[in-house]
């Protein structure tokens, strides 16, 4: 190419030049020819140059093909690193509007390419994101796959990562087992298939790829321990506060009777709530449809809730148990201000916004509602009853108890063993779980058999139902607690994707997301 001139124009710079190859072979057949057809000029987008944007306005020729069988009759002669056929912008151009594309997408990654003298759509850059081929898909040895929302609650879809690159291959549109079998089907080879506890993905691995082994993640396994752990926790909540002391010779009439008031009336304000009502006539509707034989899946259609919903009132027991960690609260910030609110009211100052009034001079920072709903109870009773030492929340032991114990500073640890030394069956599931983590930690698989004989001669109902669900999936547990595989690398990808759907607001549909999460570095 010969360069006629460089201008500088509004916006950039503009190199006007001109095509000197003399011969040009034809890009259909190869035959090289020398007839010039005619002349026209293109326009090509070029990326910056100290900081101005490059036009490149190069006047080509058309070549007659010499060889009189050939389909092309004429064809445009291209310069190597500057043109391609029907391109508007140069190689190194198309290239970094590739690469922002699928950095940013559409509006932010316009916004980006005009600030590098790209002017460029937005559309523009969705268009060639969507016109990229996909990578190549070789044969993978260890695959990982686990499940991501493409809206939550509704839609989910499933990622598939090669574990030995960390790299994902693909995105399917569901996270069904037929999907995922006539994937595994159309790619021959894994040998390894690491997934989360799902019955779907196990299903789909063990009828696409037979003869793969299936490893149940390590981090998934200790994630449902927890949970059943924090259910033990709730069933034996009462363990968790401290037993109260001995009655005072000549208690204070008053002083009684205004905490019995109190309780009451915080009792009767807890059960007009409206979450409490619905869950009361919910665990009613799902265990007269559980005395009737239906399983989950089917209280699940019949009541229209969700799946979880239909399992959390179909185990529990008692309606309590469900709403066990609402009535006991959570951390507020009004607990440090409790004795101070309770002197006050008893020596008279009842007005709330008085009391509101003094202790945010004390430093609360919490809202004036907070309060009100706090002092009701206690102007219904008359009287401020001394408050009671507040017990640990349930999942602040179950966090304890899943806490190697060299993590947890002194305090706790002298509050996790009173509360242990008061309850044996809590002192029994911190063993189990102690066990069981060392298992997972130094992956002692050989232990795992050992380990559930010891939970099912226990009396530890929750930890039956984990046990059952080990047994089911015994030879991927097996695994999980033996091979050095884990799921770790997928839930990285799993977050990746998450990131990328943020950057899209939402609005944009699994063919450009799965190219992005696809092809993105």
């Amino acid at each position: 190419m010969a360069l006629d001139s460089v201008e500088r124009v509004a916006g950039g710079l503009r190199l006007r030049g001109r095509a000197r190859a003399e011969r040009v072979a034809c890009p259909r057949c190869a035959t090289v020819s020398a007839r010039v057809h005619g002349r026209y000029r293109r326009r090509l987008v070029d990326t910056a140059l100290g900081g101005l944007g490059v036009v490149v306005e190069l006047v080509v020729r058309r070549f007659r093909c010499a060889e009189a069988g050939c389909v092309v009759v004429t064809f445009a002669e291209q310069v190597e690193g500057l043109t391609s056929p029907y391109a508007r912008f140069t190689p190194p151009a198309a290239g970094a509007l590739r690469e922002i594309g699928l950095a940013l997408a559409g509006r932010a990654g316009a916004r980006l390419a005009a600030a590098l003298g790209l002017e460029v759509g937005r559309d523009t850059l969705l268009r060639r994101v969507r016109a990229l081929p996909d990578p190549e898909v070789t044969t993978i040895v260890v695959l990982g796959v686990d499940d991501f929302a493409l809206r939550r609650g509704r839609t989910y879809g499933t990622v598939l990562i090669d574990v030995a690159t960390g790299r994902p291959v693909d995105l399917l549109a569901d996270r069904e087992a037929e999907t995922f079998a006539a994937w595994l089907k159309a790619h021959p080879g894994t040998g390894t298939v690491c997934r989360d506890r799902g019955g779907a993905y196990a299903d789909g691995a063990r009828t696409g790829a037979p003869e793969a082994v299936q490893i149940a993640d390590r981090w998934h396994l200790w994630h449902n321990l927890a949970g059943y752990v924090e259910k033990t926790v709730t069933r034996h909540r009462a363990d968790l506060r401290e037993p109260a002391a001995e009655p005072a010779p000549s208690p204070e009439p008053e002083q009684a009777d205004a905490e019995a008031r109190a309780a009451a009336v915080r009792a009767e304000q807890f059960e007009q709530k409206d979450f409490v009502r619905h869950a009361r006539e919910r665990y009613a509707a799902v265990q007269e449809l559980k005395a009737q034989g239906l399983g989950i899946k089917t209280i699940k259609r019949e009541l229209g809730l969700a799946k979880e919903t239909v399992r959390k009132y179909y185990r529990a027991e008692t309606v309590e148990d469900v709403l066990a960690r609402a009535r006991e609260g959570r951390v507020s910030v009004l607990d440090v201000h409790k004795p101070y609110l309770h002197e006050r009211f008893n020596a008279g100052v009842t007005t709330f916004s008085e009391l509101f009034r003094e202790i945010s001079e004390r430093g609360y920072t919490g809202s004036y509602a907070t309060l009100r709903d706090y002092l009701r109870p206690l102007r219904a009773a008359g009287r401020a009853p001394a408050p009671a030492p507040a017990a640990p929340k349930v999942r602040t032991v179950t966090r304890w108890i899943l806490t190697h114990p060299d993590r947890l500073d002194a305090d706790d640890t002298a509050t996790l063993k009173t509360i242990l030394e008061r309850s044996p069956s809590l002192a029994a599931t911190a063993a189990h779980v102690a066990a069981f983590a060392q298992m997972l930690v130094e992956r002692h698989g050989d232990r795992l058999d050992a380990w559930i004989s010891a939970v099912e001669a226990d009396d530890q109902p929750d930890l039956h139902r984990f046990t059952h669900g080990l047994r089911r999936d015994h030879a991927a547990v097996l695994a999980g607690l033996t091979e050095p595989h884990s799921s770790g690398v997928v839930e990285g990808n799993v977050n990746r994707i998450k990131m990328i759907k943020r950057q899209m607001y939402g609005r944009a549909s699994f063919d450009l997301l799965r190219k992005r999460v696809l092809l993105a570095r």
